[in-house]
């Protein structure tokens, strides 16, 4: 029975160590080790909503999705309950060490998420939320007039999100028949 109940446990871990995981009161855990699940791209220039600047150089946007997710897009592509992902935004810094012409990844700027969860957001099942650097290791979901959500359901490829983005993801979402040009 022990080796049972430390079964059980260890899985719980892995489970909750792989998607999203909510406070007593609603809000979103940072996932501190985000940067080990899987990365589907990154892109130049792209940052749109609330971390997106007018002034400056264009910002790197790298994402990230929890291993699990990505584990069922590969078999099935869609995304499951307890997707997250993860859109880290960095600095794009041109001179630095011996590069002089190219752009590099700078230090993060923001932090943007979208998590998949049915029960908890009812209609399209997504919520969207922001990171802020600095302020703390969770955060609520954004209201539902928020634009990153008419911008995702309007021009996500699959179920809400940027898979044409996604050079990895593209071709299974094709390949299952779940991409919408």
């Amino acid at each position: 029975m022990r080796f049972f109940l430390l079964g059980v446990l260890g899985a719980l871990a892995v489970q909750a160590a792989s998607g999203p995981e909510y406070t007593a009161d609603g809000a979103v855990r940072f996932p501190e080790d985000y940067r080990e699940w899987v990365y589907l791209s990154s892109g130049l220039g792209m940052t749109y909503g609330p971390a997106a600047t007018s002034s400056g150089p264009p910002q790197f946007d790298s994402v990230f999705v929890n291993p699990a997710a990505w584990a069922e897009f590969k078999k099935t592509g869609k995304w499951p309950n307890g997707t997250m992902f993860i859109l880290e935004i960095r600095k794009s810094v041109s001179e630095g060490s011996i590069n002089r012409g190219g752009h590099f990844q700078g230090e993060v700027v923001g932090i943007e998420a979208s998590v998949k969860d049915t029960t908890r957001f009812p209609g399209a099942g997504w919520a969207y939320l922001t990171f802020r650097t600095g302020a703390g290791k969770q955060t609520k979901v954004l209201s539902t007039k928020a634009s990153c959500y008419g911008c995702h359901s309007a021009n996500g490829a699959v179920d809400y999100t940027f898979v044409q983005f996604y050079p990895t993801a593209m071709p299974i979402a094709r390949e299952k028949g779940t991409f919408r040009p």
